[in-house]
């Protein structure tokens, strides 16, 4: 039996929006396919050792638990966190998560705060808020039978400028996106997968869910080749009716 191993950063601090659903997608997805799926949760002052962990998952919060958890994250965690990312472990990051693997975060009146610059990426804060469903395409995801379509709720003031190094996750259709100007969202860099999409992410959108357990499961057992497909009947009709809810 293939086991994957999911750590969840911060998850009594960092699960705005329910973020926590992030993980009960990728749990859940393995376990239908026969797959055992261990989810183990590291906060505050807690050891950090990516190399017992298939998926890294780290979540949005509001700037109090944002500014609760720098020190530890920045100067704890910070070291594995870079070198897993390096090394190519999966991550998904959203939001407040995403932001703190960048260089820096300036707000609207000028004050930078330093973040752990694992990514080149910076955040420049502005006094209006971009909220609502969004739609995106990944390039990555399009194939025979999928338009490569993530849907996503968004509720973020700063805006996410990406380094040449670092590519979109993905061209918005319909919504803001990294910050409303470049029209893209998210970031890629090796495994590391980033969007401003909250909460319901992977459950809304399960062929990105599958393909970051592919990527898992790839990197750890060398007979992997695909996942046995599911019928995703139901959450594929969901997908559409918020698509066509939103681009309307």
């Amino acid at each position: 039996m293939y086991t994957v191993d999911i750590c969840h950063l911060y998850p009594d601090l960092l699960n705005l929006y329910g973020d926590m659903g992030n993980i009960i997608a990728l749990k859940k997805r393995c376990e239908w396919r026969g797959i055992q799926a261990n989810i183990h949760n590291v906060s505050l002052g807690e050891n950090f050792t990516p190399e017992n962990f298939d998926i890294i998952f780290l979540g949005g919060g509001q700037d109090y638990e944002q500014e609760i958890i720098k020190d530890d994250f920045l100067n704890n965690k910070g070291n594995e966190i870079r070198n897993a990312i390096e090394y190519g472990k999966v991550f998904l990051c959203i939001c407040g998560g995403y932001q703190l693997l960048g260089k820096y975060y300036r707000t609207w009146d000028g004050k930078e705060m330093e973040f752990l610059g694992a990514l080149n990426l910076w955040t420049i804060g502005c006094k209006k808020r971009m909220i609502g469903n969004m739609v995106f395409e990944c390039e990555f995801l399009i194939s025979e039978d999928f338009n490569g379509r993530v849907v996503g709720f968004e509720n973020h003031s700063g805006k996410t400028y990406l380094g040449p190094e670092i590519k979109p996750l993905g061209r918005v259709i319909k919504g803001y996106g990294n910050n409303g100007e470049d029209g893209f969202e998210g970031a890629v860099y090796k495994n590391t997968y980033c969007s401003y999409s909250h909460g319901s992410l992977l459950p809304k959108n399960p062929r990105l869910t599958d393909y970051l357990i592919s990527l898992a499961l790839k990197q750890k057992y060398k007979d992997f080749t695909s996942l046995d497909k599911l019928d995703d009947s139901i959450e594929e009709k969901a997908r559409i009716s918020v698509i066509r809810n939103v681009l309307r």
